[in-house]
């Protein structure tokens, strides 16, 4: 079996809810050694959250199974001078530390990064936040629909007629997190050269506007601003979401080989050397109108058999699929993407969670541990750090784990 690429690392994971999760449970799927550390009672908040309340009532939140299966869960009240004590421990003996809490909070809490660095100076502490631990904004509360707006992201989501329009997901929320990510992995890689630890600054804001591409770089370049356009793609036409005998089908035929192969298998070659559409500028100025004339043929059939079609054919196109139907896809199964773990609790159902869109030497990750209970692996933590069994009980009994 292949060596993870991050077996050997071990993480504290201090985050709470999503994009500092996400980013530890990354880490976890390449094989770190991701330690979760809880608030004694509550934990985690998306403990609380996702679609069926009786989980959320047992501390087994759908939102939380999502993002943190093959992690150990260690609680600990860092508000309590024992407990702060046990994290320095742990952070001695440790590679990374993600945290997600508003700037300043670590400070407060006696755990800033002077003091962490003084008890581990190769240490890779990696900060998340709305808007990073600098500048005007660093202290306002922000979750993921508030960077969402405050990016522009919403501003070019849907039509003219709907927009703004926030994603249908946390997009902000889980771009930060791979940012996070990346940066952990990229301070371990000079870590590894130089012995250098790393303090890791991650904005969400940022990461969104980074993501955003191209709409922000033809707004820096040129000076146009975006706008909303639905379901078309403003570098191209035509290429979008088109109606079909049966589903809706995306199409992007954004090469002019592309467009000419599209013409000739929807029957309407004479489409080519239409003048409204001989030229990519001129399709784009005329999208309407091809678009029309495009849906005029893609409504004798269903989008399945176009996409079959039009794939084969080189022209890239594809279904507009339901989110089960696209878990459902034999290619998501043949690739071993989606992993069937044990529920933590031991309860009679099976709890199926997303593995890494990253496989490694032509292997898939393998499939993590399921997700903790709260404080599980506690004791088994501690003892690691040396704590007895007598100071355990001590720590306990004093709330502080």
């Amino acid at each position: 079996m292949t060596t993870a690429l991050l077996e050997g690392v071990r993480v504290l994971d201090l985050t709470n809810v999503l994009a500092g999760p996400f980013a530890g449970y990354q880490l976890a799927l390449h094989g770190a050694d991701v330690v979760k550390v809880e608030m004694p009672g509550s934990g985690d908040l998306a403990r609380q959250l996702g679609a069926d309340r009786a989980l959320g009532d047992d501390l087994l939140g759908a939102s939380f199974l999502a993002q943190n299966a093959g992690k150990r869960s260690l609680t600990l009240d860092l508000k309590a001078p024992e407990g702060r004590e046990a994290l320095l421990r742990a952070v001695r003996e440790a590679d990374v530390l993600l945290e997600n809490f508003r700037p300043g909070v670590m400070e407060r809490l006696g755990l800033g990064r002077k003091t962490l660095r003084a008890e581990n100076p190769s240490l890779v502490y990696c900060a998340i936040s709305g808007f990073g631990q600098t500048g005007p904004l660093r202290d306002r509360p922000a979750y993921d629909q508030i960077i969402q707006g405050l990016s522009g992201m919403m501003s070019v989501t849907g039509t003219r007629e709907t927009a703004p329009l926030r994603a249908g997901f946390p997009v902000a929320d889980t771009l930060g997190g791979m940012a996070a990510a990346y940066a952990v992995a990229a301070a371990l890689v000079r870590r590894g050269r130089t012995g250098e630890g790393a303090f890791v600054d991650v904005s969400m804001l940022e990461s969104a506007l980074t993501a955003m591409g191209w709409v922000t770089s033809n707004y820096l370049v040129t000076g146009r601003e975006p706008r909303p356009m639905g379901n078309e793609n403003f570098t191209a036409a035509p290429s979008g979401t088109f109606r079909t005998a049966e589903g809706h089908l995306n199409i992007a035929a954004n090469r002019q080989q592309q467009f000419a192969t599209l013409c000739r298998l929807i029957g309407r070659d004479d489409l080519v050397s239409d003048p409204r559409f001989t030229h990519p500028a001129d399709r784009k100025r005329h999208r309407d109108a091809l678009r029309a004339e495009i849906e005029e043929r893609l409504t004798t059939r269903p989008a399945a058999e176009w996409e079959e079609v039009l794939s084969d054919a080189g022209v890239p196109a594809a279904r507009v699929l339901s989110v089960p139907e696209a878990l459902g896809l034999e290619h998501l199964a043949a690739r071993e993407f989606v992993h069937s773990l044990p529920f933590p609790d031991g309860r009679d159902r099976a709890l199926n969670v997303l593995g890494s869109p990253i496989r490694v030497d032509d292997e898939p990750v393998p499939s993590p541990a399921p997700p903790p209970l709260l404080g599980e692996h506690t004791d088994a933590v501690l003892t690691g750090l040396g704590y007895t069994p007598e100071q355990i009980a001590g720590l306990r009994e004093s709330g502080a784990v």
